[in-house]
């Protein structure tokens, strides 16, 4: 069973909602760059740096005024800071659809739909910005939508989702009568209007869930709070715990990586991370991250002793 990281999302969520930056778990924040003269940054390490989860909040805030240049540019930046992170894609593709950028929006839902090939608004959106663009290729899209709605029929959780957009597609697809009003490119305006409430609820269930190894179910709630929050390093750690435990350990190491990218020095992500090296026989591996975290937290650190543990008995020392 996992520990519970140090703090939550919590604490942090409505100053981060309001544009403030916001206190990562279990040892979170920056790395810093090599110090050059006087202590300033290295040339070569001094270009600009985003905290995607902040840039994520402004791109919300920007959706939600109708100022898509400005949500573009915030997206732009989550995307930028996380490549690999499908959320700063969507967000951008959601961003340069509403700026009537259908190039833009095809760009940024293709590299979604690369990164997330089973997500229906990643579809959905390369679908209306193919279909504004008169690309046929937008049936495609379409069909795939067709066939994700008829699998999950009436009763599934994403039923009234999947419906709506299919209908949206259906309607980018359709020349328009005259004087009838265009079929707006916001896909999922449930990203907008959440709120860090609602961000919050998802995630503390989602640590429940994962508590009780309900791992589907916590990996359905932390993309909710993603919705929310965008990348954050504390949600990305637990999808990389819940997609380990699942067996996925290729996939559980992209969400590592992605949340170390953003926070160095995130403890709970550099312990999680280490286990997973052993339990993919690198132990080499494990003994680095075991390494980075005695520097991090070196006195009375459990995170560095229970990695430690399961560096010597070459496996999950608790037998889960």
């Amino acid at each position: 069973m996992p520990r519970a990281l140090k703090t939550t999302l919590i604490a942090g969520a409505m100053a981060l909602m309001a544009g403030g930056g916001i206190a990562y778990a279990s040892g979170g924040g920056g790395g810093g760059m090599p110090a050059g003269g006087g202590g300033s940054p290295m040339p070569s390490t001094s270009g600009p740096s985003y905290d995607p989860a902040a840039e994520y909040a402004k791109a919300i805030a920007a959706l939600k005024a109708s100022n898509y240049k400005d949500a573009a540019r915030a997206a732009g930046h989550v995307t930028e800071a996380v490549p690999q992170n499908p959320d700063g894609w969507r967000l951008l593709g959601m961003a340069k659809a509403g700026d009537n950028d259908w190039k833009g929006s095809r760009r940024a839902y293709e590299k979604a739909v690369k990164l997330t090939p089973d997500d229906p608004i990643s579809h959905a959106g390369l679908a209306m910005a193919l279909a504004n663009l008169k690309d046929p290729k937008a049936q495609t899209e379409a069909d795939w939508l067709k066939s994700k709605a008829q699998a999950c029929g009436d009763s599934c959780p994403d039923a009234a989702r999947l419906k709506d957009l299919n209908s949206k597609v259906e309607s980018a697809m359709t020349p328009p009568a005259a004087g009838a009003p265009k079929p707006s490119a916001m896909l999922d305006r449930s990203i907008l209007f959440g709120g860090a409430k609602s961000g919050d609820a998802a995630y503390v269930q989602a640590v429940s869930l994962i508590n009780d190894k309900r791992y589907d179910e916590a990996l359905a709630s932390l993309a909710k709070a993603q919705e929310t929050f965008g990348p954050h390093p504390d949600i990305l750690t637990y999808e990389g715990y819940a997609w380990r435990k699942k067996g996925d350990y290729a996939r559980a190491e992209t969400y590592y990586k992605q949340a170390l990218a953003i926070a160095p020095n995130h403890i709970g992500a550099t312990e999680y991370y280490g286990e997973l090296k052993v339990a993919k026989g690198d132990l080499t591996g494990a003994r680095m991250m075991l390494a980075r975290l005695d520097k991090l937290c070196a006195y009375g650190c459990a995170d560095a002793e229970e990695l430690r543990r399961w560096i010597d008995a070459g496996g999950d020392p608790h037998g889960n």
